[in-house]
């Protein structure tokens, strides 16, 4: 289906909001993962810390982060990827609901790792998530080799949220990477709904549709992107299975 006449209004491009969506997530997640939760401390401790740092404010939701570890519970990942730590929360989030599970995560900024590793150990986490500073494509490229030089198993889980225009290599690299039925999520593809604004000419912005055009003509995946609304707003995540007979 093609956007064909489609008028996008939204050309202030501000990221849509609504308050029920963050009351409802908070109300949501205050009921189904309170803070008696035994990992409820150390998330809470990693907004915390990261925003006492400096760092931005766009780690993935609660709610999101939850449902990516539900989704590794399912499938009974044991070793997933992460391509953008920050502050280590969407890491905790995934180790501490999977305790069979060895996470490795690549972030850019020393700053980001630092804080990250921090906040890692804090959770008690330190023996199961292994996070390395470098550039993503150079670090995914070496861990691609060492997968090949069978010195690292394949991942059965990735998540991708790092810098944007980089979205269709690292997801080009994390297929080489997987497991048969691995699940692939990369995050922030709607965008308030720019996803489809071909008005848009920023890298960042252009990503989103050359991901989706890109996965699209890739036969070694089924993929699907879902629109999301909640406290981080109105955005949405490519979600995709690598076949069994890729």
């Amino acid at each position: 289906m093609s956007t064909g006449n489609f008028k996008f209004e939204n050309k202030g491009h501000s990221w849509v909001q609504n308050d029920v969506w963050t009351a409802v997530d908070g109300y949501t997640m205050g009921q189904l993962h309170p803070s008696s939760k035994p990992n409820a401390s150390a998330l809470q401790n990693a907004l915390d810390a990261s925003k006492a740092a400096g760092l931005p404010d766009i780690s993935a939701s609660p709610a999101q982060s939850k449902f990516m570890a539900l989704q590794c519970r399912v499938l009974g990942v044991t070793h997933a990827l992460e391509v953008g730590t920050l502050g280590g929360y969407s890491a905790i989030w995934l180790a501490s609901e999977n305790p069979q599970m060895k996470l490795t995560t690549v972030e850019f900024d020393p700053h980001h790792v630092e804080v990250a590793r921090k906040n890692i150990e804090y959770a008690g986490l330190s023996d199961r998530i292994e996070v390395i500073q470098g550039s993503g494509l150079e670090v995914l490229n070496q861990l691609k080799k060492e997968i090949e030089e069978g010195k690292r198993p394949k991942f059965g889980f990735f998540f991708i949220d790092a810098d944007k225009p980089n979205n269709l290599n690292y997801f080009d690299l994390a297929v080489e990477m997987a497991l048969p039925k691995a699940m692939i999520c990369v995050d922030n593809v709607v965008r308030g709904g720019r996803l489809i604004d071909q008005s848009l000419t920023d890298p960042r912005e252009t990503a989103g549709r050359i991901l989706v055009e890109g996965v699209a003509k890739d036969p070694r995946v089924e993929s699907v992107v879902m629109q999301t609304v909640g406290e981080k707003n109105y955005d949405g995540c490519l979600w995709a299975i690598l076949k069994t007979d890729a």
